[in-house]
Order: structure tokens, then sequence, then C-alpha cells
């Protein structure tokens, strides 16, 4: 297997860890991937399950344009919530 990963960041979110990685083509281009990993149990075995984005280059713009229109959406709809609360220093 090859490791084609360039760099990573690790959100710890409860259950959930969220990676996002910048990932080399062979055509010398990057990606983007972003993976939901969620603790979960089948018996008493504990098992994750994991969701995986891909963002390509030409799409970085407009994706990053739209999940910020998202997300100050979501803080308008909410607020009084402190987005803050969990932020660890």
């Amino acid at each position: 297997m090859i490791n084609n990963s360039v760099h990573t960041e690790k959100i710890r979110a409860g259950k959930r860890t969220y990676f996002i990685d910048i990932k080399k083509m062979l055509s010398e281009d990057y990606y983007l991937t972003i993976t939901e990993s969620r603790r979960t149990r089948e018996g008493d075995e504990k098992q994750f399950a994991k969701t995986k984005i891909f963002i390509y280059p030409e799409d970085i713009n407009r994706f990053i344009k739209y999940l910020q229109t998202s997300v100050d959406k979501m803080k308008s709809l909410m607020p009084n919530y402190d987005f803050t609360q969990f932020d660890k220093k």
C-alpha cells in the first residue's frame, strides 16, 4: 500500500474523530479528504465506522465558499449557542 498522505489534521470530538488529510495523486496534484471515524460496538468488540469525502483541486474554492456560507447560516440560526464551549486551549 502506498502512503500518499502529505499532511493530516486530527480533531477529536467525543466518540467521533475527524481527519483532514492532504494527499498526493499520481499526477502530482493534491486532493483533500475529510474522514469521520466513529466508535461503535459489535457485541463486546470496539469497532470504527468511517465516512470519507474527497475534495479535488477544481472543487476546493466552491467547497470552502459554501462550507463557510453554511457555517455562517447555522450560527445565525443558533444565536445563543456558544460554539466555543468545546474549544481546547
